[in-house]
């Protein structure tokens, strides 16, 4: 199977806690894989370490078939490696189309001779960059918020704007940090679909941390699970939901319906 992320042996320690221990995953290209796991399991610490924002103390993260594990924060972003974070990360005061347009940044190469003239490469990578971000609004469904001033939208548009600001980077892979949290149904229902055609029309491979047991069922290609700092379980959505490790960590053992009660 050719592998697109590779998580080997993975450790992360604050002080003297073991946030995340020897976790070791893989995620093939073109695949929707959810790390789920009660609170407390170590979740957003390890996409933390796979997205850059910490290092881990131990093991590697290899994308792509480079370590990527020592690399400064803000190379995970070039490399193709898309987060979007579990509490929303948006400048309030700034237009829908400004905070997408910062998911830019990161495909600019113009200098500051170029900017200030205008002209030349700048000119054609800001053109580049509103189409790719008029692209996305679309592909989103939020063209009558374009304009809008981010503060004033409703939280699930706010997520998907936030949602938005990751795709316009270009991802190979993308980080999805509980999505659906906070959402209705109709709104999570959404969020769902989105998912599937970001996979599906944009060929963008989905890594995403969920407590939504009927989304993680639905969509995902292949489940892991973590239960303090160490990974329980893996295996396709059917075998997780009647896993019996699966059913202890969250259900204190009481295998009535496993997961199924979990995710019903």
């Amino acid at each position: 199977m050719t592998v697109l992320l590779t998580v080997e042996n993975l450790s992360k320690r604050f002080g003297g806690l073991q946030a995340i221990a020897d976790v070791s995953l893989t995620v093939a290209p073109g695949e929707i894989c959810s790390v789920i796991g009660p609170n407390g399991a170590g979740k957003t610490t390890l996409f933390n370490m796979i997205s850059g924002v910490l290092r881990p103390s131990g093991g590697r993260i290899v994308f792509e078939g480079v370590d990527v594990s020592t690399i400064s924060p803000w190379k995970f972003a070039a490399a193709g490696i898309g987060r979007t974070f579990q509490n929303l990360a948006l400048f309030k005061h700034g237009t829908v189309v400004e905070n997408i347009l910062t998911g830019r940044h990161t495909h600019l190469r113009s200098n500051v001779i170029d900017a200030v003239v205008f002209f030349g490469r700048t000119r054609r990578e800001e053109i580049a960059a509103r189409q790719r971000v008029e692209h996305i609004i679309e592909f989103l469904e939020i063209e009558h918020v374009r304009d809008a001033v981010v503060g004033t939208l409703s939280y699930g548009q706010q997520k998907r704007v936030e949602l938005a600001r990751a795709l316009a980077s270009e991802p190979k892979i993308l980080l999805l940090d509980e999505m659906v949290s906070g959402m209705n149904q109709e709104e999570t229902e959404d969020i769902a679909r989105f998912v599937l055609d970001i996979r599906d029309e944009l060929g963008i491979t989905v890594l995403m941390i969920e407590h939504e047991m009927r989304i993680v069922m639905d969509i995902s290609d292949r489940v892991h699970v973590l239960n303090f700092g160490r990974k329980i379980a893996e295996g396709m959505p059917d075998e997780i939901r009647h896993h019996p490790a699966v059913a202890e960590a969250y259900l204190g053992g009481k295998r009535s319906g496993a997961i199924a009660q979990v995710g019903s």
